[in-house]
């Protein structure tokens, strides 16, 4: 998609910045691919993955694509209280 623009860390994996120091990288974890949803830290070039995060699973992930509408409306729902 040419909306969004991808990086790719030292170790060759390509990833979104979300901003504020969170990336979404497609990864595999014991034979399972996840996109993960993860804060980094550290200089330029040396961020790390940290704890705060989630992974999901393809299953995870589509279902939350689905739901994209519907958080939408949560969002405006949101802003009008």
């Amino acid at each position: 998609d040419g909306k969004v623009k991808i990086y790719t860390n030292a170790e060759g994996d390509k990833f979104i910045d979300l901003g504020k120091k969170k990336r979404a990288v497609v990864r595999s974890f014991k034979g399972v691919a996840l996109v993960d949803i993860r804060e980094y830290y550290g200089a330029d070039g040396e961020e790390k993955p940290g704890k705060k995060g989630i992974s999901l699973t393809l299953d995870q992930w589509d279902t939350l694509k689905e739901g994209s509408d519907a958080i939408d409306r949560f969002f405006a729902e949101q802003k009008k209280k």
